[in-house]
């Protein structure tokens, strides 16, 4: 069993009516998804819409969910890193301020597209000077740049570097070559929230789950039953949740999933920040209907 594994839900980033950072509905928020099965949290991921926040903000949303963790015994992975190498390995340094932290969810340098031989001495001077273990976050159709299995092999055997949030918008040969020859020690958590199920099916250790803010026991329990190799009712919840999240993921994420989550009197308001703009109320309601809200 590789050491991240299970279900970790990357928290939206709740905002007040007047659009400031909500610590309370944000700590409640935390504190419902692990009652409700998640392993652990995802901080500054995507879904939090991190590049709208704040240094100060930031460094909030870090200290609500470490303090959340170390009360729940819970493991805490932080985004940190973008593009810029000299930029990551200064955000990665500052995680030593939070004492929960397992991992840095770092993606892929984005925009540039470095290349096969740029991904690999970026991650290396990475992992080289981070306090916490990196889990590689593989999203091509958000940086522009692919990472084959070729390449990610020779980092999964990198010193430092302990798994990839796996999100390539699909089950391609690169997947099916990285789940027939990993390292144990590397792990693979899915973070496409419609392919979860096929992923786990071929042995991947979790997922980092937009879609688990809502019904969270029931995708804690779809990586369980895949695990305990339950197939058949894994299989059928599967296809379950593939349509709560195919609604979730209707419109710019997270936009849905904040509608949604104020429907259900979870946070104060479903506001975003520009660029992202509110959902539309006919995507807010397909998702709660299947929600069950």
């Amino acid at each position: 069993m590789t050491d991240l594994a299970g279900l970790y839900v990357p928290l939206i980033t709740p905002f007040s009516e007047n659009g400031d950072l909500d610590d309370v509905a944000l700590e409640e928020l935390a504190h419902r998804v692990l009652d409700d099965g998640a392993t652990g949290l995802v901080a500054l991921g995507t879904t939090a819409e991190a590049p709208a926040l704040t240094d100060a903000e930031r460094a909030r949303v870090l200290t609500v969910c470490d303090h959340v963790c170390r009360d729940r015994a819970a493991p805490l992975i932080a985004g940190a890193g973008t593009n810029d190498t000299a930029r990551s390995v200064v955000a990665l340094a500052d995680l030593c301020r939070y004492q929960h932290v397992r991992a840095a969810l770092t993606v892929v340098p984005y925009y540039s597209r470095p290349g096969a031989s740029g991904v690999l001495e970026h991650f290396r001077t990475l992992a080289a000077s981070s306090p916490v273990p990196l889990l590689i976050y593989n999203i091509p159709y958000r940086t522009g740049q692919v990472v084959t299995w070729r390449t990610m092999a020779e980092l999964a055997n990198t010193p430092g570097i302990g798994g990839v949030k796996h999100a390539v918008g699909g089950i391609d040969d690169d997947t099916v070559a990285m789940m027939a020859e990993r390292p144990p020690s590397f792990s693979v958590l899915g973070g496409d929230d419609l392919y979860i199920s096929p992923l786990l099916a071929l042995g991947a250790d979790g997922g980092i789950l937009a879609s688990a803010h809502v019904q969270t026991a029931d995708f804690a329990g779809l990586i369980r039953h895949w695990r305990d190799g339950a197939t058949d009712e894994a299989r059928r919840l599967g296809h379950r949740l593939s349509h709560l999240a195919r609604a979730l993921f209707a419109e710019p994420n997270p936009v849905v999933i904040k509608a949604v989550l104020h429907r259900l009197g979870y946070i104060p308001s479903p506001a975003v920040r520009l660029p992202l703009v509110p959902a539309s109320q006919a995507a807010a309601q397909a998702a709660l209907s299947i929600a069950g809200g």
